[in-house]
Formats: C-alpha cells, sequence, structure tokens
C-alpha cells in the first residue's frame, strides 16, 4: 500500500507533535498558545489568551505532571479562576481570535467560540505564586472535566501566523515599565513585516487589529 508519497515509497514517520495528557483533545508541546473562556460575575465569558505549559515526562515519554498556566497580575482570568474554579481552555489557528483575545476585552455569550477546533474544560487550582516588581504571577494547575475535537486539519506552516503571535505578547508589554518600549517597537516593525510577506487574508487582518488595538504605528513614528 502506498503511503502517500509521490513516489510509493515507504519512510520513517517522525512525530514531532508534542505529549497528549490524559484528558485533553490535543497534544502539547512546550508553552502552547491556547485561548481560554471564563465565567465572570455578569455571566459571560471572558475570552482571554493563554499560554499552556505541558507537562513533564518520564523515562517512557509518558506525562508525569500536570498541565499549567500562569496569570499576571489581576486580570479577569484570574479573577474568574480565583472565583469559579475553571473555565474552556480552546485551540484556535484563527489569528484574529488570538489578537482579540490577548489585546482586547472581548466577552461571548457561549463558553466555545466558533472558530475553535478543539476545547476541553478544566478545573482550575492556584498552586504557586511569585511576585516581580509590582505583578503578581500564579501558577495553576489544570485538569480536564470534558472535552471535545470539533475539527480536525492537516497542518499547514504559515510564518504570518506565528509573527500575528509573537506580535500579541509585544503588543501587550508596550505600557509595561519592565520592557524596553523602544525595543517592543522594532518587533512589532518586524513582525509586521512577515505578516505583509508572507500572511494570509486572516493574518493581515489580524494584524490591523493588533494597530487598531494599540496604535503602535503612530508610536513608532515618533520614536
Amino acid at each position: 500500500m502506498s503511503d502517500g508519497r509521490p513516489d510509493g515509497g515507504s519512510a520513517e514517520r517522525t512525530d514531532p507533535v508534542g505529549v497528549a495528557p490524559d484528558g485533553w483533545p490535543v497534544p502539547l508541546r512546550g508553552v502552547t498558545e491556547s485561548v481560554v473562556t471564563t465565567l465572570g460575575p455578569n455571566d459571560r465569558w471572558n475570552v482571554a489568551a493563554l499560554g499552556l505549559h505541558a507537562p513533564e515526562t518520564d523515562a517512557d515519554g509518558e506525562p508525569d505532571s500536570p498541565v499549567t498556566a500562569r496569570t499576571y497580575g489581576r486580570t479577569r482570568t484570574w479573577r474568574n479562576f480565583e472565583e469559579r474554579g475553571g473555565g474552556v481552555v480552546q485551540f484556535t489557528v484563527d489569528p484574529r481570535t488570538f489578537v482579540d483575545a490577548a489585546l482586547t476585552v472581548r466577552e461571548a455569550d457561549d463558553p466555545v467560540l466558533p472558530s475553535a477546533d478543539a476545547w476541553v474544560e478544566i478545573d482550575a487550582e492556584e498552586v504557586a505564586a511569585e511576585t516581580e516588581g509590582d505583578t503578581t504571577i500564579r501558577t495553576w494547575e489544570l485538569s480536564p472535566i470534558d472535552s471535545a475535537v470539533v475539527s480536525e486539519r492537516v497542518p499547514t506552516v504559515n510564518r504570518g501566523f506565528g509573527a500575528v503571535v509573537d506580535a500579541t505578547v509585544a503588543a501587550s508589554r508596550l505600557d509595561v515599565p519592565a520592557f524596553d518600549t523602544g525595543e517592543l517597537l522594532d518587533r512589532l516593525r518586524y513582525f509586521a513585516d512577515v505578516v505583509d510577506r508572507c500572511g494570509g487574508p486572516a493574518e493581515r487582518e489580524a494584524f490591523a487589529r493588533i494597530d487598531e488595538a494599540t496604535g503602535w504605528r503612530e508610536r513608532a513614528d515618533k520614536a
């Protein structure tokens, strides 16, 4: 049987996808970028970006620690984790969803977003806290309750998508005293160029939302 290669031959396949913890709908590796919805005091779901730290593995490559995430400061996600004890983590390849989650105050009527390819309802338990400057960084252990895969895709690589995600991190730090504004603006110029050259319509629309949410280009022109 052909393995799908044009020459019909065979080759050993390597799998770089990472660790698949029990109860999670997708494998995780390193820090996997996700979007989380948490129920606020107004009974609407706050949408935010959340980095998932993959578990450590044992000698056989099996996960032997929980998935964790961090919140920085007194955010809505921190408040809702504290008061509600969890939320719904979602995986999406829509760059516009990431921008809205990272840089705007977005609320939804339903916990699962239309752009989610998979989701997992989680309990969140605070397991550590540390302070850097005026910011308290809390580490949360995330335990899956229920999950589903909504859409399966063949993975592709688009440098524009990666640039959008990295740009949301830089943009969110523009007014944080611990970070150099000039350096952050340089990064945003670079990411904007990558999106112009390598991104598709969704990535370009997402970057336009970064422009609108932060006004970084005007600041860069004055720098």
